[in-house]
């Protein structure tokens, strides 16, 4: 496995002129309790949309401005939230039982955080407030997917339908709106989605009160307690290529802890910043085990003491206090400490075990791929604007659609990094699997166009070695995935996760087709 480059952040921006900064460093630690979003309840039934014979359960999500406290100390704060909270409440599901959700836009007609009209897709003569929801991980239809064109203004809504006919996993769910994405799920439109099935009920996996999950990002405030987003200080170009924050909310909470028990609890992790990678550790030095990745199950549980999520990525976690009888462990992510587990005496329910196997993950072969597609990720100076320009491939989002793979077809994508990042990239529609990373003289092919291998191919490490639809992707490195392009036909995207590099055409469409005959 390649390591991930040491990533070089900034310093967070000046402080605009309404007030001084929060520094988090200089608050009181461990004084809030983790907040635990609750699971969302449905409002009653409805037909499915692909069987009307059956009945399926709806939910209707309100988007709105919210207020919540970050920390015992901080003034509220003013969010966008679903469902009235940030992060929004979690949404259980079931495998091959569908749900209806609809997404009701109620916010306000004028955004508080700073659009770059500049931007692909967020033109003055776009709503300054735009929303659609995409459930990332999902196997959805083209309207149901969220289109980042297929948003929705204040006072309107979009009925989704979610046929979660796929295996067992944590996804979660966010706004898609093209040109402020990132501003949009920086405000908090983000929440959970857990989809669950036989398979996973059959092993012996920590359950409510014992699995919780927890929402990792970072964000800016200021004394104030309202949220700050840094810009580039030119007034019609605010955009910046990427957001370092030194607040670290877990569950929308700064430093919170956790009262647990000394026994095995499950985790399920989503890193939901815009541009940090987490490398999380316990400060114990202790070994915890994963057990899913992005779209389900691993083969079996992976001992680790240091995990790394990129922006997007998921981790299934298990974590056991039974040693820990009386201690105070951190989570912590290098030098920052994000949360506190406070580990109790005597535990309440029977304790469950760490399970030898877990699903079987069956390995795409490479002889079924009918097409290998090199696509490269790109970074240049655009003159014109003054800034950098991300791009997939060379190509900017309304340039004609050039990947077309087959229904049913596999294909394997390598993705050559040309840049000085990594990148998360995410895949909608469709779930992968890693093949290898390889090194190559990125310099040599920027100059001549000329391939230089360095090394020979890594495998993913353990636990990548499962189900994926976000794929880190290193400077220098070619990432090979293999991809089974099933479920529908249509018009999808895949993107860059770094938020702010997907909002300056770090974004292209891709397309479904029918096989020919069919």
């Amino acid at each position: 496995m390649v390591a991930p480059a040491p990533r070089a952040e900034p310093p967070p921006a000046a402080p605009p002129p309404e007030g001084p900064p929060l520094h988090p460093e200089a608050l009181a630690r461990f004084v809030d309790p983790l907040p635990i979003p609750r699971t969302l309840a449905s409002e009653g039934a409805r037909p499915d949309p692909s069987d009307a014979s059956k009945r399926i359960p709806v939910y209707k999500v309100a988007m709105s401005e919210v207020v919540a406290k970050i920390h015992r100390d901080v003034p509220a704060t003013r969010f966008w939230g679903y469902a009235g909270s940030f992060p929004g409440p979690t949404i259980e599901a079931r495998t091959g039982q569908g749900v209806l959700v609809e997404w009701v836009n109620q916010l306000p007609a004028r955004h508080f955080l700073p659009i770059d009209h500049t931007l692909c897709g967020a033109g003055k003569d776009r709503p300054d407030v735009r929303a659609v929801t995409h459930v990332h991980g999902a196997k959805a239809s083209p309207e149901n997917d969220g289109y980042p064109e297929d948003w929705t203004t204040p006072g309107r809504s979009s009925l989704f339908h979610y046929p979660n006919q796929q295996e067992a996993a944590g996804l979660w769910y966010h706004d898609h709106a093209m040109g402020i994405e990132r501003l949009n799920q920086y405000a908090g439109l983000l929440g959970v989605y857990l989809i669950r099935d036989a398979a996973e009920d059959a092993l012996d996996l920590p359950r409510a009160p014992y699995e919780l999950p927890l929402v990792l990002c970072d964000r800016l405030f200021g004394q104030d307690g309202q949220l700050r987003y840094s810009t580039s200080g030119a007034p019609d170009a605010p955009w910046i290529s990427e957001i370092y924050c030194d607040a670290h909310l877990v569950n929308g909470k700064l430093y919170p802890y956790l009262d647990v028990e000394p026994r095995q609890y499950r985790f399920r992790v989503v890193n939901a910043s815009n541009s940090r990678f987490y490398d999380l550790s316990l400060s114990n030095g202790g070994t915890f085990h994963q057990i899913g990745t992005d779209q389900g199950l691993l083969p079996a549980p992976v001992a680790l003491t240091t995990l790394t999520l990129a922006p997007a990525e998921r981790a299934d976690l298990l974590v056991d206090f039974g040693a820990a009888r009386g201690q105070k462990i951190l989570l912590k992510s290098q030098s920052f400490e994000l949360m506190q587990f406070r580990v109790g005496t005597t535990t309440g329910a029977r304790a469950t075990k760490l399970p030898t196997k877990l699903r079987p993950v069956r390995k795409i072969p490479e002889s079924a791929a009918v097409e290998t597609r090199t696509l490269t990720l790109n970074e240049y100076h655009d003159p014109q604007a003054h800034r950098m320009l991300m791009l997939l491939n060379a190509r900017r989002w309304h340039e004609p659609v050039t990947e077309k793979p087959e229904l049913d077809s596999v294909e394997i994508w390598k993705l050559m990094n040309l840049t000085e990042d990594s990148h998360p990239i995410h895949l909608h529609l469709v779930r992968f699997q890693i093949l290898d990373r390889q090194l190559f003289d990125a310099d040599e092919y920027n100059t001549s166009g000329k391939l230089e291998l360095v090394r020979a191919p890594m495998p993913p490490a353990p636990n990548e070695a499962g189900w994926k639809d976000t794929v880190r992707v290193d400077p220098g490195t070619i990432t090979r995935i293999i991809v089974k392009f099933e479920g529908y036909t249509g018009r999808y995207v895949w993107h860059c996760h770094l938020l702010e590099h997907a909002a300056n055409e770090m974004m292209r469409p891709f397309e479904v087709v029918a096989r020919p005959g069919t």
